[in-house]
């Protein structure tokens, strides 16, 4: 995933911080952009025909993914984008079946997160033919050598395996390097997911006093909390001696399977995930999560939204901008110093990080 075209590579940079900068940035963009005709203001100017854009993320019961809708909708009418949207319910079929629907429809761009690698791509390949721009959210829509033939001209994404690197490295940190580990995932057809898998393994298999429990494998729970607390209990309940902590390839999960070490040998565990929204940092804050790397979904959507209206008002070609935006995150924990600004960051009023 690493595009080795340095100016590419500069534009890339330019716009991670961009993502960073949270609104200073987008107001500086949309001023530069002012001194432009108008036809080309990405302000909204008065009396200016919105755009019109499709979004679609993986599923609306993730609270990550429900934020990344808000977020959406919030820039959308600072930057007089009108949204519509298309829930994944985290199922590929009825995801594609929803975006195959639309494919017909006039859009000024797109900007889809698939439930599944590969499953987007036929109605991307239209959309393409038909002159729309396709940005890809968090998960890859198709493989990097992929995605500018098939429509895709943007991918905006998080680092995943430095996220999971981060929670693991704390998670083990605090266990002192050794004891029984628990490894909850999220979809295995997820590219995120399974660089997430990656990430864990990197420094997990770094500690030879670590042992991964279910043989070493992740256990895949499809992001669903209720089968996350199936299977965490169902290795609560093999092990005779406690385990040490427990990696959740997101808040949610976690959060649905704290409650169940509780008045058990288990109930020292050291519980870390990745995310990093309003759920997870206020469970750091109180103690039930060890802690947990931001996962920017505002920044993520922020981020192709804006992309797409420039793409779109400045008439831009594919080739000229950057194929890989990476938002980046930080791990949160009660020593790191950054939750509290992290909490005013992720609240859905502001929808920045």
């Amino acid at each position: 995933m690493t595009d080795t075209n340095p100016q590419s590579s500069s534009r890339r940079n330019f716009l991670g911080n961009m993502a960073l900068g949270g609104s200073a940035a987008l107001t500086g963009l949309a001023a530069g952009c002012a001194k432009q005709d108008e036809q080309t203001n990405a302000g909204g100017a008065d009396g200016q025909k919105p755009l019109k854009a499709a979004f679609s993320n993986a599923g609306l019961q993730s609270t990550w993914c429900a934020l990344g809708k808000q977020t959406a909708e919030l820039w959308g009418k600072l930057l007089n984008v009108e949204i519509e949207w298309f829930d994944g319910e985290f199922d590929p079929e009825k995801q594609r079946n929803k975006i195959d629907q639309i494919v017909d429809r006039d859009w000024d761009f797109c900007c889809f997160q698939a439930v599944a690698i590969d499953a987007l791509a036929p109605p991307t390949e239209i959309l393409r033919d038909r002159g729309i721009p396709v940005i890809s959210m968090d998960t890859l829509l198709v493989p990097m050598d992929q995605m500018r033939k098939t429509g895709v001209w943007t991918q905006v994404s998080p680092d995943h395996i430095f996220m999971a690197e981060s929670s693991t490295k704390h998670l083990v940190d605090k266990i002192g390097g050794k004891g029984k580990v628990i490894h909850i995932g999220g979809l295995s057809a997820h590219s995120g997911a399974q660089d997430r898998r990656t990430g864990f393994e990197n420094i997990a298999s770094q500690y030879s006093d670590i042992e991964v429990l279910n043989g070493g494998e992740v256990v895949w729970c499809d992001w669903k909390k209720e089968m996350a607390r199936n299977q965490f209990e169902s290795l609560l309940e093999q092990e005779k001696e406690p385990i040490a902590g427990a990696f959740f390839h997101s808040d949610d999960m976690a959060l649905a399977c704290v409650s169940a070490i509780e008045n058990t040998i288990h109930k020292d565990m050291v519980i870390t995930a990745v995310d990093g929204q309003k759920e997870g940092l206020h469970a750091v804050r109180d103690g039930g999560l060890a802690g947990t790397t931001v996962n920017p979904v505002c920044r993520i959507h922020r981020t192709a939204l804006t992309l797409g209206q420039f793409y779109v008002r400045n008439n831009e070609k594919m080739d000229d901008v950057p194929v890989e935006v990476i938002t980046p995150g930080p791990l949160v924990t009660s020593e790191t110093g950054n939750l509290e600004t992290m909490l005013y960051l992720a609240d859905p009023a502001h929808c920045l990080v």
